[in-house]
């Protein structure tokens, strides 16, 4: 069942987002050739605690660290480790917070050092194909209006589209009702309603959309090992506007590709 929030509440999750989006500008700091995947993570906790909040994915099922951080051809849901940023590397860098009962959801993905033309272009298009699905979570459109003008744009460049994960509500929970797919017709799935909160995110592929899931349980990488790049914003659903609650700009003030 959607839980829709009062204003209250979605400045509850404001404020969660916040701190989120601060988090990530710290991290970006240090995202760079030669770092261990393991030392953002303990960039991206500190800061979170310091701020009197949770990392949100830190123990959930049994989920071990505070980010996913997913290299390459992994797609979502990585293990942050001993493995050190290479040159010609993407890294995607997908953290949540838990602040006042309320959960934000954001990710970026980076390219570090100097990174092949063709997987510049799949970052770019994945970036503007975010923005572009936020344009159609306004209220009175559909859920399958999200998806589908995210389809049509990456596909169009011959990307493809992830299906088997999806963006989703967030609130109380980090993961609510309804289900928000990349992918979809125009006009299908939930009505979009003021009180809405979902995280938008797609994640996108330079080759196959068929993906696998490693045997640590969590790790989902892309079948054939091409890249895949994956970004994702909280967004707010009001009676006259939609609000994007979580932000790159302290990420692209430290970060810029």
């Amino acid at each position: 069942m959607i839980q829709y929030k009062t204003s209250e509440e979605v400045q509850l999750i404001k404020d969660s987002a916040d701190i989120l989006g601060r988090a990530h500008g710290e991290v970006a700091k240090y995202v760079k050739e030669g770092v261990k995947t393991s030392f953002l993570d303990k960039i991206a906790e500190e800061f979170i605690r310091d701020h009197q909040a949770v990392p949100s994915f830190k123990g959930y099922n049994g989920f071990p660290s505070s980010l996913c951080i997913s290299v390459n051809e992994v797609v979502v849901h990585g293990f942050p480790s001993d493995y050190e940023l290479k040159d010609g590397d993407i890294i995607s860098i997908d953290c949540g917070v838990f602040h006042q009962g309320f959960h934000s959801d954001s990710a970026y993905t980076y390219p570090i050092g100097e990174v092949s033309p063709s997987v510049i272009a799949l970052l770019k298009a994945t970036r503007d194909s975010l923005y572009l699905g936020i344009e159609q979570a306004v209220a009175g459109n559909r859920i399958g209006d999200i998806g589908h003008s995210i389809q049509k744009f990456v596909e169009a460049k011959g990307y493809t589209v992830v299906r088997e994960l999806v963006g989703h509500g967030l609130g109380r929970k980090l993961h609510e009702a309804p289900e928000v797919p990349n992918y979809g017709k125009k006009g299908s799935g939930p009505l979009l309603k003021a009180g809405m909160v979902i995280a938008i995110e797609p994640m996108i592929n330079l080759g196959t959309r068929n993906i696998v899931q490693e045997r640590d349980g969590w790790t989902i990488r892309t079948a054939d090992r091409k890249p895949s790049a994956h970004y994702e914003h909280t967004v707010a659903i009001l009676e006259n506007k939609t609000e994007v609650m979580t932000t790159h700009k302290y990420i692209e003030e430290n970060f810029k590709f």
